[in-house]
């Protein structure tokens, strides 16, 4: 393939936005190379500046499960659009929307809409913190929620310790009140807990890890969190921008049966527009203003073209449920064959994969955490990801990101993907 257009596009970006992207990943630094620009996407498939098509396994980082341009989600775009593209005043729709997902997600009773993931989350805490009326959080390393100050931290000292700013910008105080866990690790939980008596507003962590790679968990991990939660007054946050209505229609806390105190949703809410959520029981809820004390606003907040994006895409699922066995069944066999051509030419590797969530790690180790996801040899994930893109197949540019499946998928897709896979070397 040929990629003239996107990098002179690439030299024009960076002229005029920093880095010449406005979201890190998309520069491909962990992968290397310069960024394919994509002119327009349809069903499975996108397509680049240059006239190139990938099969697509990035979807947006994962809100077009249907697959893109979907004809009845684009329909109903375009007659909002004929309506008016934003109001700054109540809508039906709203209403519409957030009543379904109430429906839908065990253990909520409201939602407030926002405007990306990093919204949902940063309000998520504030929330938690007012209602509990205590400052410190527990975060898990490698999982990401969104770049509010309190969630980028690294690790200290100890595994039981305050966190290090992880980026310029985010002061020692704002770090001192997240301490960092290791997922998967109940005893560390346990640990920290024990170490900050009464004063662990919330635990924060993604039911199932999407930002190191594709991680579940392992079994009574979430089983475990939610007991020392409710011990110790503690708020569960679920954090289910990746996950929501994607693993499952009532996402993560369906799927595990564990009920969180709060659930953070974007991506597939919104049917591929800019949108968030936060959802929690009623008497949590009312603490946010105008009926209580802790304040969250924005004036884009319930955008009607979002809220008519998402509420397609989610009555589609919703008339559709079979449609979550035969994207999990897509995965299996894309997996599967992966799997067994890899072990075929020798390569060591593991593949985790949950739903339509997947990555391939390699290296030889089970990855169950952040310690474990950076055994994987990132030159053979580099050398492995341009591979597939020179023969059609557009993965996620960086070994620490999950593959997203599609619904638009086929078995020729599957098919292409496969032979990809069987021509790399190393």
């Amino acid at each position: 393939m040929r990629y003239q257009r996107s990098s002179a596009l690439f030299k024009e970006a960076q002229e005029v936005l920093p880095g010449g992207v406005n979201s890190p990943a998309r520069a491909f630094k962990s992968v290397g190379g310069t960024p394919i620009f994509i002119e327009k996407a349809k069903g499975a498939y996108m397509y680049d500046a240059d006239g190139n098509d990938y099969v697509d396994f990035i979807n947006s980082w994962g809100p077009m499960i249907l697959g893109h341009a979907h004809p009845q989600v684009t329909e109903a775009l375009i007659a909002q659009v004929e309506k008016g593209t934003s109001f700054g005043t109540p809508t039906e729709l709203e209403t519409e929307i957030a009543r379904l997902v109430v429906n839908a997600v065990p253990n909520i009773d409201k939602v407030r809409f926002v405007n990306s993931g990093t919204e949902a989350c940063m309000s998520a805490i504030r929330l938690a913190r007012g209602y509990t009326k205590r400052e410190k959080i527990i975060k898990f390393a490698g999982c990401y929620h969104g770049h509010s100050d309190s969630f980028l931290i690294q690790a200290g000292s100890g595994l039981a310790t305050f966190g290090e700013p992880s980026s310029p910008g985010v002061t020692q105080g704002t770090a001192k009140d997240t301490i960092l866990a290791k997922y998967n690790d109940l005893e560390n939980v346990k640990e920290i807990f024990n170490q900050n008596k009464d004063e662990i507003a919330a635990v924060i962590l993604e039911p199932v890890a999407g930002n190191m790679g594709c991680i579940p968990p392992l079994d009574g991990f979430l089983e475990g969190i939610r007991e020392l939660c409710t011990q110790n007054k503690t708020l569960l946050i679920f954090d289910e921008v990746m996950t929501g209505f994607r693993l499952d229609f009532g996402g993560a806390q369906k799927l595990f049966g564990i009920d969180a105190d709060l659930v953070t949703f974007g991506k597939v809410i919104g049917g591929g527009l800019p949108v968030g959520a936060f959802a929690g029981r009623k008497e949590i809820m009312d603490y946010l203003a105008p009926d209580g004390p802790v304040y969250q606003a924005g004036t884009l907040s319930g955008n009607p073209l979002a809220m008519r994006g998402g509420l397609t895409t989610l009555e589609i699922l919703q008339r559709h449920p079979e449609k979550y066995d035969d994207l999990e069944d897509t995965s299996i066999a894309i997996a599967e064959g992966i799997n067994e051509i890899l072990i075929e030419k020798g390569i060591e590797h593991q593949i985790n994969m949950i739903g339509s969530m997947m990555s391939v790690f390699f290296t030889d180790v089970d990855v169950v955490d952040f310690e474990t996801a950076k055994t994987g040899h990132n030159q053979i994930f580099n050398k492995f990801y341009h591979h597939l893109l020179k023969n059609g197949v557009y993965l996620p540019p960086s070994s620490f990101e999950t593959w997203f499946v599609g619904m638009a998928i086929t078995d020729t897709e599957i098919d292409k993907t496969l032979s990809a896979v069987k021509s790399f070397n190393l």
